[in-house]
């Protein structure tokens, strides 16, 4: 499927924007918004005193002492956004909503009319700008996600050049951290790298998510190739005998509905990535949004969006930044949520602690609480890294700390092992011997060269295993600048009769079992 040109507007440090004006927070000082003890967003100013996303909240005031610290509020984004949507609306139609901070247009139709793409996307920056006080650019590409990067520069990318637009940025901007983490330890480096992988090796590697993402890299639409409209047994509506005219009453009714609509999804094996809201008030007035998702939307991401634009629509009024739009004039009576991008999900499968965000935090306290009991050092997470061994690229992290490697991953690492990594790295390696077909001792000489061919390992005090094959050496001649401190040793990999695969390492004549492959 050609992906559909796209313009999308973007508002930069949204949720800080969000703080100034719900909260009256000046997002012009040091401002950080932090979630979990760690920002996720932050003002110029603070970036300019070195705070930025990812730190925890005394590292980002150890940097900029004076920094004004506020907590994450999804409802008070959304809520905040809602006037820039309606004043998005107000020049062309058909706006999705990415996230609060960010919506997106089919942009043929405002080309068209406006005269142009360009000049489309002037007359929307002008309009958000004066209708809302707030300060937006925009990207157009072919597809949501390219625009998405293209509007951090405010660039109009050439209609057919996308792939060549993203090639070339880092595989970070596909904005999945563990899928992101992964690509980098397997050296691909760029969303080209990644784009030129087959699509059956990277569905059949990385599950339906990294296949979504592998479209996205290459500059393709992550929508059905056959897009229709969804079964009509797959909108869910409810009606109220009690106008909602409360933003609580009007989040439980969603909750429930939330929860009828995902189930109804899931029975058919399907998931959502587009969403559409529709309201109906007591006096006939109809209200409308699409919110979009890069991702796959459970039951509770569905509920989140649903509060949100009821917050937004029953919270109208006057606000810091200009006129919101109109609150109704009567409660909801009517509430309606239309699947408008639908995927399967066969295959889909959640994360280590579950899909819901409340799964994680409960985990996350449960740790916390071991910690407590226990000290920090008795629960920790592995963080890959570089190194020439397999010990050496393992840093244990306690739970909570920055996840840091100990050594950076860029290459080259002279001596390195080539994949796959042993499955087990053994804390103290265990004494053996080597021995040739002869019952001598199989040695390394100065040139790196077996004095024989292996012919049977000897671990400890158990009986001898005969090697069926063997590669190597990989040498590493460590600090031989300082002879006090020099190391120098080589590493081999061996394969048994009974089909365990070994890492043999040797110094100075003596052989050890370092790490067991899978």
């Amino acid at each position: 499927m050609t992906p559909v040109r796209t313009l999308l507007l973007w508002c930069p440090d949204w949720p800080v924007v969000a703080a100034e004006i719900v909260d009256g927070i000046p997002a012009t000082g040091p401002v950080a918004v932090l979630r979990a003890n760690r920002v996720v967003a932050c003002s110029e100013r603070a970036r300019a005193e070195g705070v930025r996303r990812g730190l925890r909240k005394r590292e980002a005031q150890g940097r900029c002492p004076q920094v004004t610290v506020v907590e994450y509020d999804p409802d008070r984004d959304a809520r905040a956004f809602e006037p820039v949507v309606a004043a998005v609306e107000a020049v062309v139609a058909g706006v999705e909503v990415l996230r609060p901070g960010a919506c997106a247009v089919a942009v043929r139709g405002p080309a068209r009319y406006l005269g142009g793409e360009e000049a489309a996307a002037e007359r929307l920056v002008e309009h958000v700008a004066q209708s809302c006080v707030v300060e937006s650019q925009v990207g157009i590409a072919d597809g949501v996600f390219a625009a998405g990067l293209a509007a951090r520069t405010g660039r109009i990318v050439p209609p057919g050049a996308t792939p060549e637009f993203l090639a070339g940025l880092p595989v970070a901007a596909l904005g999945r951290p563990a899928l992101v983490d992964l690509l980098r330890r397997l050296g691909i480096r760029t969303l080209g790298e990644f784009a030129a992988l087959p699509a059956g090796d990277v569905l059949a590697r990385f599950g339906v998510d990294g296949a979504l993402a592998h479209r996205l890299a290459a500059g393709r639409d992550h929508r059905p190739p056959a897009p229709r409209q969804p079964p009509a047994d797959l909108t869910v509506t409810a009606g109220y005998d009690e106008p909602l005219d409360r933003v609580d009453a009007a989040a439980f009714a969603a909750r429930a509905l939330a929860e009828q609509f995902h189930d109804r999804l899931t029975a058919h094996g399907l998931a959502c990535t587009r969403l559409g809201i529709e309201a109906v008030t007591a006096h006939g007035e109809e209200l409308h949004r699409v919110w979009r998702h890069d991702g796959l939307l459970t039951a509770g991401a569905v509920a989140d969006r649903v509060r949100w634009q009821l917050d937004g629509w029953l919270s109208g009024g006057h606000h810091r930044r200009g006129a919101r739009p109109p609150r109704p004039s009567a409660g909801i009576v009517r509430l309606r949520l239309v699947p408008d991008g639908l995927v399967a999900q066969v295959g889909l499968q959640p994360g280590l602690w579950g899909e819901s965000g409340a799964e994680r935090e409960r985990a996350h306290r449960a740790l916390s609480r071991v910690q407590g009991i226990l000290g920090p050092d008795a629960v920790v997470t592995a963080v890959l890294g570089g190194g020439r061994s397999p010990a050496e690229q393992v840093r244990l992290v306690p739970w909570g700390d920055e996840r840091l490697p100990a050594r950076s991953d860029v290459p080259p690492w002279p001596g390195r092992l080539p994949p796959p990594a042993p499955a087990l790295v053994l804390p103290s390696p265990l004494a053996a011997t080597v021995r040739d077909a002869a019952g001598q001792l199989v040695g390394v000489s100065a040139r790196l060269q077996l004095t024989a061919a292996p012919a049977d390992l000897t671990v400890g005090t158990a009986a001898p295993a005969e090697i069926v094959g063997w590669a190597g050496p990989w040498p590493v001649d460590e600090r031989w600048w300082a002879p006090a401190e020099a190391s120098r040793r080589a590493r081999f990999q061996v394969c048994l009769a009974d089909g365990t695969a070994l890492l043999l390492a040797v110094a100075a004549g003596q052989w050890r079992v370092e790490a067991i492959y899978d």
